[in-house]
């Protein structure tokens, strides 16, 4: 597969041109230095413009205008625009206020898009590494050539080939994607937290006076508080960046939100089923800004179109009550005196309906994720652990030898190792196995993603898999058969992190269409209001519901998985199970995407697991076929359980 040709700005006449416009916001940020005698040791303001707006709806008066910023803290560049106090708008200042940027780190950017329509102002659309993008911003003064060009001066962005009105940031020409920035919890989380007591001083006119003094320096204070050593972070769903940045994006109404539906739906229409896609595109209308939830006001329930299937019949009829756990008495009877599985598809049914006891899961997880062939004795396991164990050791050599100038030339290694050192931190600390400080299981858990990092350099490090790892490790309590078993679910769940984040789309579009065809009425009515783009199950679906369960109930899920029994696509059926079970509540309330993304977030913790795979099993009983052509080929998960490519391979390859 070829790589997508990209263009460095420097080449494009326009951006040569407009480098001395970018000098000139660069000598513009240090008059500002100059003048404040507030600013933090190391901020500088490196662009401002003014009369940036922002359409929440078509009616003129309710845009909002505002002041949008470049700020330099060390290596970092952050955005933020800021909405103008005592604006003549319908929408009051506490409204405006939602759609304040703060602080959005390039790091967590995927590309810019311009847009120069015949008529009207230009206008940027910021698409974030999710995906998911904020409202277009409106340049009524001109500028975007200067905005632009001063990002290239402190950021790697490149013209796509493909359309030369994106730009690429931070896109090194290979496929390595940081997608879980929506689920990195620290920086975005404070710096849309904090306040701040000092500012850059105002290079520009009294006038038009964004909300918030403390804008700037609130952001550079938000990055300090990471310079040094971070701190352990007790884990908790709600704080979780992915609701950070899905609440904001849900801020945004349906008129701004469609640019980022578009996103979506052109990926869709570039692959499979692209004319039936179009078919179930959502039909989108404008309309004028609501904040979607009022405390004052209850929800007024209205009649709900009763669920074709009959839903709790359905689960009663095909969904097996769920087992106890595979004991240690039960196992030994699924093996031969050497060891081998005598009944692979028996085995994993028996854990389907019941999964495992945990001091069994070291064992079974092996099997189950590929690590050891079902067939395989006792001898021939110990065997491979002790050959995968100096491999391990090789692969692992290979970044512990890089000496500090090499570091320094090898800009990938260096950013991949400050996202883990960062990651690792913050990852299931309340689990007595990962609290404290100097934890050694914290360690293994960075070296065996640096690790990984240089065995599939082209994917590398991508936030969100150390929340695929801990339960690993946790299990396996051991580096070599942790990294191994990780390889191997990586090997399944990998597409969920590429750049053009295919998997991801591929499987929102599969569950649009298993919604479709288990509750047509559920599925109209999402497509009723703008919801068709099932943004709110995409956390579910990229670490596979890691933050919706308890840690044991998540363990008793993925091995429920990973069976591959009925489907390897159960989890798109457990999504459609959720939707159902809350689908009164959904349509009685008459939720739009903003109050039913923050609905599916508040689920964390509160789903009960056992319902939800019984009602998944008679889902996919009852879809049968149907549901199985809803799927796209390569769907993740997709690779067969019984692969060869963890084994050691005889024939050389370069």
């Amino acid at each position: 597969m070829h790589e997508t040709e990209l263009h460095d700005l420097s080449d494009d006449a326009d951006y040569a041109a407009s480098q001395r416009q970018g000098s000139v916001s660069m000598q513009r940020s240090d008059s500002a230095k100059t003048s404040s005698s507030a600013e933090p040791e190391g901020a500088e303001l490196v662009y401002v413009k003014d009369n940036v707006t922002i359409h929440p709806s078509q009616f003129a008066a309710e845009r909002i205008g505002g002041r949008l910023m470049l700020i330099k803290q060390g290596a970092c560049l952050l955005l933020t625009w800021i909405p103008y106090k005592g604006q003549h708008s319908k929408l009051s200042e506490k409204d405006r206020n939602l759609y304040t940027i703060r602080g959005v780190s390039f790091s967590d950017v995927r590309s810019i898009r311009r847009h120069t329509p015949t008529l009207g102002w230009q206008y940027i659309i910021v698409v974030m590494s999710t995906g998911l993008a904020y409202p277009p911003l409106y340049f009524y003064s001109g500028g975007v050539k200067e905005f632009l060009a001063t990002i290239k001066q402190h950021v790697f962005i490149v013209r796509s080939a493909d359309d030369a009105n994106i730009f690429l940031v931070n896109d090194f020409q290979n496929p390595l994607q940081r997608t879980l920035s929506s689920l990195e919890l620290p920086r975005a989380v404070v710096a849309n937290g904090l306040s701040a007591s000092t500012s850059i001083s105002d290079p520009h006119p009294a006038e038009n006076q964004p909300i918030d003094d403390g804008s700037v320096s609130g952001e550079v204070a938000s990055l300090s508080l990471y310079n040094g050593r971070p701190r352990p972070k007790v884990h908790d769903p709600a704080r979780d960046l992915s609701i950070q940045v899905l609440e904001k994006f849900s801020l945004v109404t349906r008129f701004a939100r469609e640019t980022t539906s578009q996103l979506l739906r052109e990926s869709l229409n570039n692959g499979y089923g692209a004319n039936e896609r179009r078919d179930h595109s959502p039909h989108y209308h404008d309309y004028s800004y609501k904040p979607s939830t009022d405390p004052e006001k209850a929800p007024v329930e209205v009649p709900v179109v009763p669920d074709p299937l009959e839903f709790d019949k359905l689960s009663m009829v095909w969904g097996k009550p769920r087992q106890s756990p595979l004991g240690s008495g039960e196992w030994a009877t699924f093996l031969d005196s050497e060891g081998r599985v005598i009944d692979s598809k028996a085995l994993k049914k028996r854990i389907f309906y019941g999964g495992v006891e945990h001091r069994l899961r070291r064992e079974v997880w092996a099997l189950l994720l590929g690590y050891h062939a079902f067939d395989s004795t006792y001898a021939e396991r110990e065997y491979l652990r002790s050959m995968k164990k100096l491999e391990y050791e090789t692969i692992k050599h290979q970044w512990q030898s890089i000496s500090a100038e090499q570091a320094k030339r090898f800009t990938k290694f260096r950013e991949r190792k400050g996202l883990i050192d960062k990651d690792v931190v913050r990852t299931d600390r309340s689990l007595s196995f990962y609290e404290g400080d100097d934890n050694p299981n914290v360690n293994l858990l960075r070296d065996i993603l640096l690790t990984y990092s240089f065995y599939n350099f082209d994917l590398g490090y991508c936030q969100g898999m150390s929340d695929l790892l801990s339960p690993i490790l946790y299990v396996m309590e051991d580096e070599s058969e942790s990294f191994w078993c990780f390889v191997a679910l990586m090997e399944r769940l990998g597409p969920n992190f590429n750049r053009d984040q295919n998997g991801m789309h591929s499987q929102l579009f599969a569950l649009s269409k298993l919604v479709e065809l288990l509750d047509l009425p559920l599925h109209n009515y999402f497509k009723q209001n703008d919801c068709l783009n099932y943004f709110f199950c995409f956390r579910w679906l990229l670490i596979q519901f890691k933050r919706e369960f308890e840690y044991e109930k998540v363990m008793s899920l993925w091995e429920v998985f990973w069976t591959h029994h009925l489907s390897e696509h159960l989890h798109l059926y457990v999504c459609v199970s959720i939707l159902k079970r809350y689908r009164k509540k959904i349509m009685g309330e008459q939720m739009d995407f903003d109050t039913l993304l923050k609905f599916i977030n508040e689920l964390s913790g509160l789903i009960d697991l056992n319902t939800i795979l019984r009602d998944a099993e008679a889902l996919c009983i009852c879809a049968g076929e149907n549901g199985a052509a809803c799927i796209p080929p390569g769907t993740p998960p997709s690779l067969p359980i019984e692969s060869s490519l963890l084994y050691p391979q005889q024939d050389d390859v370069l």
